[in-house]
């Protein structure tokens, strides 16, 4: 009884946190090392995000041909994460990171000497964004996994909180860098950049220290993909989400990549307005993790399922694009609520699975998120080109709405109960306890 009171005086009914524990994890020299390390390295990938297009049509390449870089890149993230999640799972997390963003540092630095000594040709430029890939999908799994180990159980969902808003500001930063970069000096700049924010990240994470933990490798890796995939299958509540995931990002990709741009070229103020669209999300995102560092519900998975629909805002306004500000406005909301939707779902991951799973999980999670994306951009233009952008922004938007209603009728996702784990050395994890009864 001590120990729930205890639990529970950190929180208020509303699930409110005390501020002492949402800064509770920067006290931790890995937390630090980590949170700095992905803001470094997440800027670095937005700058590259707008350079390489324009480096792909700097050296003659085609629309197609800058389709086919990004292609080249997302293929091996999908062929490998698997891989990346056994990895993670079987050898210290943080020299995992190192060595993939070695690989991306080496990706990184070798366009950027092929497009600033002139050399560049599009089929190299795939190849090393192939190269970059492979480091994407052994550095995922891997930093989800890590995550946990650099802060006391009771502090994880605070650290996620923080963690997520300091990659969204850093996305929003490396995206308005890199539009100034290559104004100034060119994309192979914006590559050099990307290549060094690697190169610095890796240093510092090699630098992180864990205890040596007891790892017993009698299994085949073989054994360990299916045994991921057991514990993945074996979930229905996590199996079924994914797939949602899945569907939603599809149909996300086609928003981002091809009809949001049609529609703000044929009806909006063209790139200007589609830019301001695109940024109004990301400040979404980081008051959505702001919001839960103050207020994070007991039933956390059900109100990151419930936030879900908010996403269709975005796709409605823009099939009836009455405005630019209109469309802004909806992709604040959208951005704010799928965070809250983001978060949630970390968290959940990491109070449901077994720390030497979970970035097996992690893989699985993101394989369903990265395997149809490509599909969602091919069909967008086709479709659009048959029933109108608005039609298929409709259908898409409702779509959302049908899969979140289909969701909660798994009982797992209605019932399922933030737990708090008690301070550090207190004991086993508690149940948020509600003064008024259940929520």
């Amino acid at each position: 009884m001590k120990r729930k009171f205890s639990a529970s005086r950190r929180y208020s009914k509303c699930g409110s946190p005390d501020m002492r524990v949402s800064r509770g994890p920067l006290k931790s020299r890995n937390f630090r090392l980590l949170v700095t390390c992905n803001v470094i390295s997440v800027a670095g990938s937005s700058i590259a995000n707008v350079a390489i297009p324009f480096a792909v049509l700097g050296v003659g390449g085609s629309a197609a041909d800058v389709a086919f870089v990004a292609t080249a890149k997302l293929i091996p993230i999908v062929a490998f994460l698997l891989i990346g999640g056994v990895l993670a799972d079987r050898l210290p997390r943080h020299r995992v990171l190192v060595a993939a963003n070695g690989l991306q540092a080496i990706a990184a630095g070798a366009a950027a000497a092929l497009i600033l000594g002139g050399h560049a040709r599009v089929w190299q430029l795939a190849v090393l964004a192939a190269v970059s890939g492979i480091g994407v999908a052994m550095s995922y799994p891997a930093s989800q996994g890590l995550l946990p180990q650099t802060v006391p159980a009771d502090q994880r969902p605070s650290a996620v909180s923080l963690d997520r808003m300091s990659r969204n500001t850093a996305s929003i930063g490396g995206a308005a860098l890199g539009g100034v970069l290559i104004v100034l000096w060119g994309p192979g700049w914006g590559l050099v950049f990307d290549a060094a924010s690697f190169a610095i990240a890796g240093a510092l994470r090699f630098r992180m220290q864990f205890p040596d933990l007891p790892r017993v490798q009698v299994s085949s890796m073989l054994t360990d993909l299916r045994a991921g995939w057991r514990a993945f299958t074996s979930r229905r509540w996590l199996w079924m989400i994914v797939a949602q995931a899945a569907v939603i990002t599809t149909l996300s990709s086609a928003l981002i990549s091809v009809l949001g741009p049609l529609v703000a070229h044929s009806d909006l103020d063209g790139a200007s307005s589609w830019g301001f669209i695109v940024a109004a999300y990301g400040f979404g995102a980081v008051v959505g993790g702001f919001v839960l560092l103050r207020f994070r519900p007991k039933r956390l998975l059900l109100a990151g399922i419930l936030s879900l629909p908010a996403l269709s805002l975005l796709f409605f306004a823009l099939a009836v694009p009455l405005s630019t500000p209109l469309g802004v406005a909806a992709s604040f909301l959208a951005g704010a609520f799928l965070e809250v939707f983001e978060v949630s779902w970390v968290i959940t991951l990491q109070q449901e699975i077994p720390p030497d799973e979970l970035s097996r999980i992690s893989s699985y999670d993101a394989l369903g998120n990265y395997a149809l994306a490509p599909v969602g951009i091919a069909a967008a233009g086709g479709l659009a080109g048959s029933f109108g952008a608005s039609v298929i922004l409709t259908f898409s938007g409702a779509l959302i709405v049908l899969l979140t209603c289909a969701v909660l009728f798994v009982p797992e996702v209605r019932h399922m109960r933030r737990r708090l784990p008690a301070p550090s050395g207190t004991g086993n994890a508690v149940t948020v306890p509600s003064a008024a009864g259940d929520n």
